[in-house]
């Protein structure tokens, strides 16, 4: 009776190791077959997106210009740049456009905050300069009498001295009170209130009682909660001062502050045309910026060359993947081909992720897909070594595959542990090419381990049970090296 039960208990277990097997396998399978629709589907919900070094267009660097703003504040402004911008891009059709944030090493003098502008396709230079560049700069500031009056002072000044046929003094800079005085600029102070506030902008046209000309065209914003308080503070202890209200830098109009203004909303007012108050409140709509910006470089990659370097990279994954394979097979023989189905199993996997995450796919982050086949087959040699150890002491194969699954545990963890700090370090610190790099890698090492402790062993254990003593083909297709 205790044979009987020890036969069905093996039983049993042997059936529970071949289905855990063939339920893997039918999840990879169906996976494969997923990531190989969604391929070669062109309207697929989720297909792979390609970064502009393998499908082409347009690369533009723009620095923005904080000096004027606190240092806690500009992490949140260059945030809101960033959304500004990618809504810019959307509404022009420009398709899966990447806007990314990069900050300058801290080991700079200065702090430089840049503004990577990435869109895939359009391979017209000025064309995406045109998309961006029409993004306005609005700005509220209040009207100084401090600084018209030294700006007056300068200007008699230079009077007195051009009325003298004989003097040939040159005025040059004058500073007051230690401050520069500068007649080129309008007398008006920053208020703090900017496009950053802005929720939204629509067209109106002015009515009889409303102060301005009859059908005017104006253009209503509105601010968020934060900006309509401000807008508030600001004409509640302005009243009787002018609020200059300025686009790009130039002022198009000045209302005089008669009462505190509640409730969020401004008129702009600049004699505009039907249309150009239209354009502007669509612009305005779109996102005003909230910090100036200057184009520092551009960029242009070909779709073909694009395209040869895709190729040349799935050229060199399908190299370095059949040599790994070779190597495994003569190597390790059916735990080697194992290994190699648990290669498949990964790439699988990692093809999967970038659809469905989405990754946006850049030559740098093939580059670290390529290097991550290695990686993911570097878990398995551990174990086989460990196994092939246990194999030649005469233990039993399945007993030294777990043994050498726990023996290389250690090894595979501390290894992988550090792979993927580099990676983040790399991802934390790096610009967008390299992020690209660290991110595919990072994720390469977390799948990586996934299909040697978990694909692998589920594969192995499932192989009958041999020992290196045995006269059988099982004995030696799971022995190692060259020879038995």
């Amino acid at each position: 009776m205790s044979d009987s039960s020890e036969k069905t208990s093996a039983g049993s277990q042997a059936f529970l190791r071949i289905f855990r097997s063939l339920v893997v396998a039918g999840f990879i399978i169906w996976l494969g077959l997923s990531v190989l629709s969604n391929a070669s589907n062109p309207e697929s919900e989720s297909p792979f997106k390609l970064g502009l070094d393998l499908a082409g267009g347009s690369h533009l660097v723009y620095e923005a210009d904080v000096s004027s703003i606190e240092p806690l504040e500009v992490p949140e402004l260059m945030n809101v740049l960033k959304d500004v911008i990618e809504r810019r891009v959307n509404i022009f059709g420009v398709s899966e456009p990447i806007v990314q944030v990069e900050s300058s090493s801290f080991v700079t003098d200065e702090p430089i905050q840049r503004l990577v502008v990435e869109l895939p396709g359009v391979t017209d230079v000025s064309e995406a300069i045109a998309e961006i560049g029409r993004t306005p700069l609005l700005e509220f500031k209040l009207y100084d009498a401090e600084v018209e009056a030294q700006q007056e002072a300068l200007r008699n000044l230079d009077s007195l001295i051009s009325s003298s046929s004989s003097s040939t003094a040159v005025v040059g800079k004058v500073k007051i009170n230690g401050e520069e005085v500068n007649n080129d600029i309008l007398p008006f102070s920053d208020t703090g209130l900017t496009g950053r506030y802005l929720e939204s902008a629509a067209l109106q046209f002015a009515g009889q009682s409303s102060g301005q000309l009859s059908n005017e065209p104006l253009v209503a914003v509105k601010f968020t909660e934060e900006g309509g308080e401000l807008f508030a503070e600001i004409t509640r202890a302005n009243v009787g001062r002018q609020l200059g209200i300025f686009l790009d830098g130039e002022m198009i109009s000045a209302p005089v502050i008669n009462e505190a203004i509640t409730g969020g909303t401004a008129i702009i007012s600049g004699g505009f045309t039907p249309d150009e108050a239209k354009e502007l409140a669509k612009n305005l709509s779109f996102g005003a910026l909230p910090v100036p910006i200057t184009l520092e470089s551009t960029q242009t990659v070909g779709a073909s060359l694009g395209a040869e370097v895709l190729d040349h990279g799935v050229e060199a994954g399908i190299f370095g993947f059949s040599l790994v394979i070779l190597f495994m097979l003569l190597w390790y023989r059916l735990p080697g081909l194992i290994a190699g189905l648990s290669l498949v199993s990964y790439i699988v996997i990692m093809l999967a992720l970038f659809q469905m995450v989405p990754v946006t796919l850049t030559a740098a982050g093939l580059a670290g897909f390529i290097l991550s086949l290695g990686m993911a087959v570097d878990a398995n040699v551990l174990v086989f070594e460990r196994m092939k150890e246990e194999y030649q002491k005469g233990a039993g194969s399945r007993e030294a595959a777990m043994e050498g699954f726990a023996r290389a545990w250690s090894a595979i963890r501390d290894g992988n542990i550090t792979s993927l700090l580099s990676a983040i370090i790399l991802f934390w610190f790096g610009t967008s090419l390299v992020k690209g790099f660290a991110l595919v890698f990072g994720m390469g090492i977390l799948v990586s381990m996934f299909s040697a402790l978990v694909i692998t062993r589920t594969f192995l254990i499932a192989l009958p049970s041999v020992k290196k003593s045995d006269s059988a083909v099982w004995s030696v297709l799971l022995g190692s090296g060259l020879k038995k």
